[in-house]
């Protein structure tokens, strides 16, 4: 996907913060690449060489879902580039593959099992499909889910899937960072929804306790889209952390 859903969810922050969005390689507006450099490393790396092209010194990341597996990525390969950290709606390792599979069997209807099965396998060969996948999964990453709303954010993206394809049928089956996690020296504030299927609570709070400096906050009202369930609440809280930790 691209940056355009979080700027309609983030761009207050301006308020506090420099805003700069990112569309990863071959991603969203971004360039295509070569395929086989769509990995974790590598967008960990597009991002130091962002950092120094603008020419900043320290930088606070905002990392969700993907983005937050980037960023503790980053916070881990440079830790003295990052002033502070925001982990949203993400996981540290490869085991959230198997707890999202049990939630979606618990939780999920027929029509939702059948969609991920091009999601788990990394499969997708169409933007019809994908279109396909996130209108059926959409109830379960949102609980403000609209079916309208949602085809009105979908409309203004701009998407692909080689990338969804390469990160689920391989790296995403087998990164780890739960043992990294306590060389993140930074303040860091880490955000789950308490509905969240695909990265569960249980996946932020062991990134709580393992980052020495670390915040767990728990939405009660958001499932994955925290920023979309409870906007307010998520712009005070990072607005709040931004305002008062360590810069």
């Amino acid at each position: 996907g691209d940056h355009t859903s979080f700027k309609t969810a983030v761009t207050r922050l301006a308020e506090t913060v420099q805003l700069v969005f990112v569309d990863h390689r071959g991603s969203g507006r971004s360039a295509p690449a070569d395929p086989d450099t769509y990995t974790l490393d590598e967008n960990i790396s597009d991002l130091e060489a962002l950092r120094e092209y603008l020419g900043l010194d320290r930088i606070c990341l905002l990392g969700s879902s993907y983005g937050g597996m980037v960023a503790q990525g980053y916070a881990i390969d440079y830790p003295d580039r990052v002033s502070n950290l925001v982990l949203s709606s993400t996981a540290p390792s490869y085991r959230f593959l198997e707890e999202a599979q049990r939630v979606l069997a618990e939780r999920g209807t027929p029509e939702q099992v059948e969609v991920c099965r091009r999601l788990w396998a990394g499969s997708f060969e169409s933007l019809e499909q994908l279109e396909e996948y996130y209108r059926v999964m959409a109830p379960l990453y949102a609980t403000s889910h609209d079916p309208e709303t949602f085809m009105a954010s979908w409309n203004r993206g701009t998407r692909n899937f080689e990338q969804l394809n390469r990160g689920f049928a391989g790296f995403l089956k087998t990164f780890d960072y739960t043992e990294q996690l306590a060389s993140i020296t930074c303040p860091t504030l880490v955000l789950a929804g308490a509905h969240d299927w695909i990265c569960t609570p249980e996946q932020s709070r062991i990134i709580a306790e393992r980052i020495p400096r670390a915040h767990l906050k728990i939405f009660r009202n958001s499932a994955h889209s925290i920023a979309a369930d409870e906007p307010e609440e998520f712009l005070a809280a990072v607005g709040g952390f931004l305002t008062y930790a360590e810069l």
